[in-house]
This record gives C-alpha cells, structure tokens and sequence, in this order.
C-alpha cells in the first residue's frame, strides 16, 4: 500500500507532467483520477476491471491526507477552480480540489526541487536511525528541521539543521572526554563551537578532520546566518540542502564514530 509521502509525491507530479491526468468536472485533483493514474502508472495495472477495482480501493486514506497536506500548505484548495465551474456532490465530500494561486507559483517555481518526506513516520524512520548514536537532542532538532520545511519556514529549518548539528557535536565532545560538565562549559564560552569540534577532531588523520569541517561549514553558516537579525536569502533550495548536508554529515559521523569519540569499532 503507498504512504502518505508516496501519495502526496505523487499528485505534485501529476499537477507539474501530467495535470489533465488529476482533473475532472470542475476540480484540478479529483481523487478517483488521481487514483486511476497511479494504479495505472506506479502498480502498472492493465486490465481495466481489476484497475477500477484497485483505484476505488484507494479512494481515501492516504490520497485524501496528502491532498490536505497541499490544502495545509496553501499549494490546493476543497473547492472548483472557479465560480461558474461544475461542481459535485462527489467532490464537495473530499474528492474535488483546486490549485491556489501561491500553488501555481510554487509550482513553477520548483520544478527542480527534490522530495523531502513530511509524514512523521517516514521521517522518524530515516532520522530515528541515528537516535541511539547522538541523542534525543538531535532526534528532536532533525524533526524540527523537516516539519519547519513542510511549513515552508526555510529559514527556522535552517537553524534547526544547525541545532541538530551541533547536538551531533556535542555528543561526540561528550564521549570522546567524558566529562559533560566540561564540554558544557567549553560549548558557552567565546568560539564555543570552535572549541568543542577541537575536542573531537584531537588525534583525527588529517583527511577525517577536513571532511568533517567541509561537512559541517555550510550548515554552520547557514544556521548563523539564519538566526540573525539581518533579513536572509535562504529559500527552499537551501532548506532542502541543508536537511540533506545534515543527513550526510550524520552517516559519516557515524562511519567513523571511533576516530571521533575514541571508542572501540562496534562488532
């Protein structure tokens, strides 16, 4: 069965390659469409009974949470496209939705940009991953930084992919010497940060320590650059950089979690 994401995925593709797909009377989504395409395209269902078959049993579910997950953002609406368009009983009950006029923007303007998950148990699973090697804190911050980005608020992800980074940081500081309190201490002092990634790249080969400060550079000044009082550049091509440098940075932090911390490799 597809998940949210897969659903909402997939009715932004519709409405950017194939949007006549979606339509019907006077909605620019209507669900049963919706559904007959992506058993059409996805499950590649051919005979036509065992298709309609399949699409009704869609209808619903994860096809409407993804349609009120656009309705959420702004990009649909539960209505026709226009005053004098056909409406129906079908579609006034969940079925039948418009593109917005900020939906057309947005629409437009990302065609490039790639597919982040927004269903929590999506993103707890690809972020959850990493929960047991850096902490509730990261855990916490890492989902902050995905929902703020599902809400269109580039700017907070932003901050919150450096929050979850520097919960990374602080992790490891704490392993590698063991003393909290002290990495606490270093971590709010004048080139806090600075000091902290000294405690963990100390003993480092050189070519760990500069993968590991070109990885953390652009979050960093992203994050700084963020939660400034300045007015920012940061758009939605930066948010999704930053959720996917900060993902990056994880699995290779997690790669060498003994250069690091000075722990023994994991059996």
């Amino acid at each position: 069965m597809p998940r949210v994401d897969d659903a909402l995925q997939f009715i932004i593709s519709c409405l950017r390659s194939s949007p006549m797909s979606a339509r019907n009377y006077g909605y620019d989504v209507y669900i049963p469409n919706v559904c007959r395409t992506y058993v059409r395209e996805v499950e590649h269902i051919t005979d036509q009974t065992s298709a309609e078959r399949r699409a009704h049993e869609l209808i619903g579910g994860v096809f409407y949470d993804a349609a009120w997950e656009l309705c959420r953002r702004g990009i649909l609406r539960p209505s026709v496209r226009g005053r004098n368009e056909q409406s129906t009983d079908d579609g006034s009950a969940g079925n039948g939705y418009s593109i917005t006029t900020l939906g057309r923007s947005w629409l437009d303007e990302n065609q490039g940009v790639l597919f982040i998950p927004t269903e929590p148990s999506r993103v707890a699973e690809l972020i959850g991953r990493f929960r047991g090697d850096f902490g509730d804190g990261f855990f916490q911050r890492a989902q902050e930084a995905v929902r703020c980005y599902s809400a269109g608020a580039y700017l907070a992800c932003c901050v919150m992919c450096g929050a979850a980074m520097e919960s990374v940081l602080l992790h490891l500081a704490i392993q590698k010497n063991g003393d909290e309190v002290a990495v606490m201490r270093t971590y709010r002092t004048s080139m806090g940060r600075s000091r902290v990634e000294t405690i963990i790249l100390q003993g480092v080969p050189d070519h760990l320590a500069r993968t590991f400060r070109s990885s953390t550079d652009l979050l960093k000044y992203w994050r700084d650059d963020a939660s400034h009082g300045a007015a920012s550049v940061i758009t939605e091509f930066e948010a999704y950089e930053a959720i996917s440098r900060l993902l990056r940075f994880v699995l290779f932090a997690v790669g060498h979690l003994p250069e690091f911390t000075g722990s023994p490799r994991r059996a």
